[in-house]
């Protein structure tokens, strides 16, 4: 079950900014220290000196977090909601493909949960590293800095838009092009209706595995209820036009005269592979099952690979569902990185020899 509560926020006054683009930012494990600095430049005030504090002189990061946020709110840069409300959000953007969209959601607090058929899905690996980090900052400031993104079943926004005011709280415009508006909802009937429609539902998180890894140890830290089992959510229907889901392309890097080789032979072994124009690149023609373009950098050439037959992935991933053996990322991952370049995990996860685009 969704345990989903209306929350008492702490957020920007904003008679105390001169705006919010100028305080807000990316999600922080997206932000390097060339971003860090230009977001500081903008205002002093950026979130980013709590979510992603760096103390000065050799002083411990996450007490300079504390103590900033402690001294934003002694002098009014940051107001402390007095009674509960939801947060209606809705993001304007521009696809890939260069269509408009919008997607549609709401901030509230989220009773933190086992990993569970009916509980709460992750779909990604974390590393210790970042769950430290996130638990750190969490122990030094006692607060939610950012949200985790979930995806729930069923239609929560038809009780949201009805009540949605000309004006949002807030509007902010990012660096790419991303508009974002919230407009803050406190009526409790509001509030009654989305934790009905998702009190039976199941959340797959879509980005905040360590946050939600974070948020369940600080809970059994505290130990016993009270707010500390909650944590902040933005959550998106499953059914929501805007919501859509572009590629990620992996990029192999480092590749010696051998491994190359042993690419070209394992994807020959695998793949029937068919040579491309920068035309014939239509995602169109990319259904069925182990269908990808495949780039080779050095020489510019593009190719579609189709997997040959389901065989050699059943025998790698007999342990796993069917459904999990048609996965591309699976047939990719399994296949071509592990079997064919010795990928393992670990590299994988620490992105050894790989990245993504």
């Amino acid at each position: 079950m969704a345990e989903v509560r209306p929350l008492e926020a702490l957020h920007y006054n904003r008679s105390a900014i001169s705006s919010l683009a100028d305080v807000t930012a990316p999600p922080y494990d997206v932000v390097d220290s060339k971003l860090r600095a230009e977001l500081l430049s903008r205002s002093p005030l950026n979130v980013v000196e709590i979510d992603l504090p760096q103390a000065p002189a050799g002083r411990d990061p996450y007490e300079h977090a504390a103590e900033t946020l402690e001294a934003w709110v002694v002098q009014g840069v940051l107001s402390a909601d007095r009674e509960s409300a939801i947060w209606a959000l809705t993001q304007d953007f521009e696809g890939p493909d260069g269509s408009r969209r919008t997607r549609r959601g709401f901030l509230a607090r989220v009773r933190v949960r086992e990993y569970g058929t009916g509980l709460v899905r992750p779909h990604e690996r974390t590393q210790p590293g970042p769950k430290e980090d996130r638990l750190r900052l969490t122990e030094a400031t006692r607060h939610n800095l950012s949200p985790i993104f979930a995806l729930h079943p069923g239609d929560a926004w038809r009780h949201i838009e009805p009540n949605l005011g000309a004006e949002p709280w807030g509007q902010v415009a990012d660096p790419d092009g991303t508009v974002h508006r919230v407009w803050r909802l406190a009526d409790p009937a509001i509030h009654e209706a989305v934790a009905a429609e998702l009190a039976d539902a199941e959340l797959l998180i879509a980005d905040g595995h360590h946050r939600y890894e974070t948020a369940r140890t600080y809970a059994d830290e505290i130990g016993g209820d009270g707010p500390h089992r909650y944590t902040l959510m933005c959550l998106v229907s499953l059914e929501d036009p805007g919501l859509t889901i572009f590629g990620t392309h992996r990029l192999l890097r480092d590749l010696d005269a051998d491994a190359r080789e042993r690419l070209g032979f394992g994807i020959r072994e695998h793949f029937h592979v068919e040579e491309l124009t920068e035309g014939d690149l239509d995602p169109a023609d990319s259904h069925g099952t182990g269908v990808f373009a495949y780039l080779d950098a050095p020489s510019g050439q593009a190719f579609r690979l189709r997997l040959k037959d389901t065989a050699a992935i059943d025998e790698a991933l007999g342990d796993h569902s069917e459904a999990y053996r048609r996965l591309d990322p699976a047939i990719l991952e399994e296949l071509i990185l592990k079997r064919t370049l010795g990928i393992s995990d670990e590299d994988i996860a620490a992105t050894r020899g790989l990245g993504y685009a």
